[in-house]
């Protein structure tokens, strides 16, 4: 709950010196007297002492209901009316500050400050905790929560500077002669009780109506007064289709009592408070599932692959976009590579979100395959276009190699990567730019670049570089400035560390360039040595087991791994028997040295292996049951010529 005061000086004193008759009526309001220009100053406020101060001649007393005496001579008659002008100006201008909202805390606020000090010196704005959203059934007890509270500051408070955030602010809702105590935080509804036949009536009632006199103290907390007099009016807020909260408006002994036409302004903004409360809880509930499902589809943690480290960053879009569907992907592939993949998807909703869920996961399976980037384009272009004729997508995938120190990238209607070498140069790479994904009916193309060792690679989707106050390319030479500033500072022969590079570059960011969410992927290029890496091709033949045990002895010896030979030879004995019993072609046998020791098998079959347990009297099956047992990872991948087989061992 937060309660600000609103400044006295927004008040007319009961009687207005000559001299200020005199004034120009604009001069009557100050800026804390009205929520805009042509909400009408408390001056102008129907039934307010301000009024007689502001007409040349009198203004009579309205009879209870609001209407005239007809013996009041003209004058007064038209005073009446422009009055009921000012009424029905004042709550034309209140409801479109309330329409201005777009969430819950806006929308309050716009009721509270278009009432205070216009239409009432305080207000009181329960809410239902929780509030349900659209069909959602409330849950028991029904118990409204103060939300906020606004009012006029009093005149001792102005000198002494009362009232500052944070202060809990004493509100006159009760008689002057009533100790002025804080409303309660919360009420719990009685069924049957006099609070929930009011909210129940809809329609607002005034404080010291039967019905009120009861509910009153009920919401406001024991011991409280009821004010005395038309001071009160108590609106239930109801939306689509239950009550969610209740306003109660307030005025003091210094200024006339609320009129029965009071009754239809109350009910007006109580109306129109309810709706955008009932608009502003079903748009927060679908952005914040819309922004949890985009983030349960990204990836928790990034792979750790040998040859290239990685680092990763997601921002969503600022409060006016919420959501958008921008995602990044690492996928380890046969031969150590790895695929890097970044795409957008455009718009901003959860359409946007759930299409970016399905398009990550075709490119993973895609990925599986052991496709060329650009067949998974390819593939990817005819997913989106069996999504739907709109389902439009940006996409750059890409495979690292960290033996043949090359990369391989496809584009798709994305923004160019960006290298930063390890002296600190940085470049934008030249790669074809194709069309985005879901047009149909176009070819990408791949080409293939050098990846040199101490290379950092940047990608990243447009809300990055492009915004209102620049282009796309504008923030892409930015973006390159800014690597190549960042690179010096670690010096020439020093990578700038991953994550603070990640950091660095979000920091480019300004006030007006969250238009759209983020996603950043960076790749380190460490490669693997030519010395760390040994490779043979065996015949399909029954003597290509003991073959690839030597070959393998003889590696692990030059590499000092002796201790890791007995398991390392028994684990290639197994994998190599295996594929040599389907095999056709000539068998591929490589062993990789990084922090662990990595052994992959291909052959040319597409049947992957699958561990089974065997029986006592089987003479065989117990192959990957070893592999299984002793090696520290192991798995089988297909591939487009067939398969590979690997296991990993961890080094002394």
């Amino acid at each position: 709950m937060t309660e600000h005061p609103t400044s006295h000086e927004g008040r007319q004193p009961l009687a207005a010196r000559p001299q200020e008759r005199a004034r120009p009526r604009q001069q009557e309001a100050t800026p804390g007297a009205a929520a805009t220009a042509a909400i009408p100053g408390p001056s102008r406020v129907p039934g307010t002492a301000g009024e007689a101060a502001a007409n040349s001649a009198p203004v009579p007393n309205p009879t209870p209901g609001g209407a005239v005496d007809p013996a009041a001579p003209v004058a007064d008659t038209q005073a009446v009316s422009r009055r009921e002008g000012d009424r029905l100006r004042f709550v034309g201008a209140a409801t479109r500050r309330i329409a201005r909202g777009i969430d819950l805390d806006e929308i309050v606020l716009g009721l509270c400050r278009a009432s205070v000090p216009t239409f009432s010196d305080a207000i009181l704005v329960y809410l239902r905790d929780p509030l349900p959203v659209g069909d959602e059934r409330p849950v028991s007890p029904f118990v409204l929560r103060l939300r906020r509270t606004d009012r006029l500051r009093l005149p001792d408070e102005e000198s002494e500077g009362a009232g500052q955030d944070g202060e809990r602010l004493r509100l006159p809702v009760t008689d002057p002669q009533a100790g002025l105590l804080p409303a309660a935080d919360l009420c719990e509804i009685r069924a049957g009780g006099a609070l929930a036949e009011v909210l129940r009536g809809v329609r607002p009632v005034f404080g010291d109506s039967a019905a009120a006199r009861v509910a009153l103290p009920e919401l406001l907390g024991a011991g409280r007064t009821v004010p005395t007099g038309h001071r009160a009016i108590l609106a239930p807020l109801r939306g689509r289709r239950r009550v969610i909260g209740a306003a109660v408006f307030l005025r003091g002994t210094d200024r006339p009592p609320f009129e029965a036409n009071d009754l239809l302004v109350a009910a007006q903004l109580a109306t129109h408070t309810a709706l955008g409360i009932d608009k502003a809880v079903l748009y927060g509930r679908e952005a914040y599932i819309a922004d949890e499902l985009q983030r349960t589809m990204l990836p928790d943690s990034l792979p750790q692959p040998t040859g290239v480290r990685l680092a990763s960053r997601y921002l969503p879009a600022a409060e006016t976009a919420r959501v958008g569907g921008d995602w990044y992907d690492a996928i380890p592939l046969p031969g150590s590579r790895v695929a890097l993949v970044v795409g957008d998807v455009m718009g901003h909703s959860m359409t946007s979100a759930a299409i970016m869920g399905q398009l990550r996961t075709t490119a993973q399976t895609l990925a599986g395959l052991d496709l060329p980037p650009q067949e998974v384009l390819h593939h990817l272009d005819e997913q989106a276009q069996r999504l739907g004729s709109d389902r439009m997508a940006t996409c750059l995938y890409a495979v690292y190699d960290p033996v043949a120190h090359r990369i391989t990238i496809a584009n798709a209607g994305h923004p160019p990567p960006v290298l930063l070498h390890l002296g600190g140069r940085a470049e934008v790479l030249r790669v074809p730019p194709g069309a985005p994904i879901g047009v149909g009916g176009v070819d990408f193309e791949a080409v293939e670049l050098d990846a040199p060792a101490g290379a950092t690679l940047l990608l990243y989707t447009d809300g990055l570089v492009e915004s209102r106050m620049r282009d796309v390319w504008t923030g892409i030479e930015i973006l390159r400035e800014r690597l190549a500033a960042t690179a010096q500072l670690t010096g020439p022969d020093h990578s700038p560390p991953l994550e603070a590079l990640c950091d660095d570059v979000l920091d480019m960011l300004g006030p007006g360039d969250r238009d759209d969410d983020i996603a950043l992927l960076a790749a380190r290029f460490d490669g693997i040595a030519p010395s760390d890496v040994a490779y043979w091709s065996l015949e399909p033949e029954d003597a290509a087991p003991g073959r690839a045990r030597r070959l393998a002895r003889r590696a692990l010896s030059r590499w000092g791994l002796d201790d890791l030979s007995d398991e390392v030879e028994l684990l290639v004995s197994e994998v190599v028997t295996n594929a040599v019993r389907y095999a056709e072609r000539p068998v591929t046998l490589r062993l990789l040295r990084t922090d662990i020791l990595r052994c992959e098998v291909g052959d040319d079959s597409p049947q992957l292996p699958r561990q089974r347990r065997a029986r006592e009297t089987d003479e065989g099956g117990r192959g990957l049951f070893l592999v299984n047992r002793l090696a520290r990872r192991w798995g089988a991948t297909r591939l487009s010529t067939g398969k590979v087989v690997w296991f990993e061992m961890a080094t002394p």
